[in-house]
């Protein structure tokens, strides 16, 4: 089977994150995706396999399969263009868990539609603030993750929090952000998950899910850009369109194999 590496959200290779991208020539048993994905050990790996109707998409951690991934969608339509299974012009129809999600090519830039995961202030459990290592201004979650804002970009630039009392938080990841201070984004965030075996996630479509809603209201703006600043770094272009937002980035294929087990 045909196996890539993509680097999504990223102006050149070796930016943004990387995901593998496995296009499927038969079904597969969910034991055997899991243990694909731990031998690649990227923070997601997706499965594509075709349906008359689109294409299924499934995505894993090293250790668990994942409700919705923003970075490995980027992959797998990037891919689909890029082998030939969809034509340039065509949309890429991907059925997840997360319902029906679609992409499409806008010049350079690839747009997912995705839905809209808002967060509700609520009170930190304890220990997460401190596990962080940061002083928060806001706090709250969605079904899946918290989200916590600090005063100022530099803050979420210098984090180093502790994992292992990170990874013990009810949730899947927890999102840090701020306003930025200027240089053509927004917000910045970063994003830890070590709860499902992704320490650091470098940049995470899923997360501007909540990030797009959250910072549309605090701004009094729809479209917004955000950057993920983690080591490898990533912009991530967000519209807030009532109940769904549709995320823009880029990608580049850095390696092409086959996967022979």
């Amino acid at each position: 089977m045909r196996l890539h590496i993509v680097d999504a959200f990223a102006q050149e290779a070796f930016q943004g994150n990387p995901a593998a991208v496995c296009l499927l020539d038969a079904p597969r048993r969910e034991a055997w995706m899991q243990s694909v994905a731990g031998e690649m050990n990227l923070s997601e790996t997706a499965f594509v396999e075709r349906r008359d109707e689109g294409f299924l998409l499934r995505w894993f951690t090293p250790l668990v399969e994942v409700a919705l991934c923003g970075h490995a969608t980027l992959a797998s339509a990037h891919v689909l263009w890029e082998e030939g299974e969809l034509a340039p012009g065509e949309e890429a129809r991907f059925l997840t868990r997360s319902g029906l999600l679609t992409a499409a090519r806008r010049a350079e830039r690839i747009e997912m539609d995705f839905p809209a995961r808002p967060v509700e202030e609520v009170a930190a459990p304890a220990g997460l603030v401190e596990a962080l290592g940061a002083r928060a201004v806001w706090v709250g979650r969605n079904a899946e993750d918290w989200l916590i804002e600090v005063e100022r970009e530099a803050e979420v630039a210098s984090l180093r929090p502790d994992l292992v009392a990170l990874g013990k938080a009810p949730a899947r990841g927890v999102i840090v952000t701020a306003r930025a201070g200027g240089r053509g984004w927004d917000f910045v965030s970063r994003f830890f998950a070590p709860a499902v075996g992704v320490p650091e996630d470098p940049v995470t479509g899923s997360a501007h899910c909540a990030l797009g809603p959250y910072w549309s209201r605090r701004l009094g703006r729809d479209a917004l850009v955000g950057f993920q600043a983690s080591a490898r770094g990533g912009l991530v272009a967000v519209q807030v369109r009532g109940e769904r937002v549709i995320l823009g980035g880029t990608a580049s294929t850095v390696l092409r194999g086959t996967l022979c087990a």
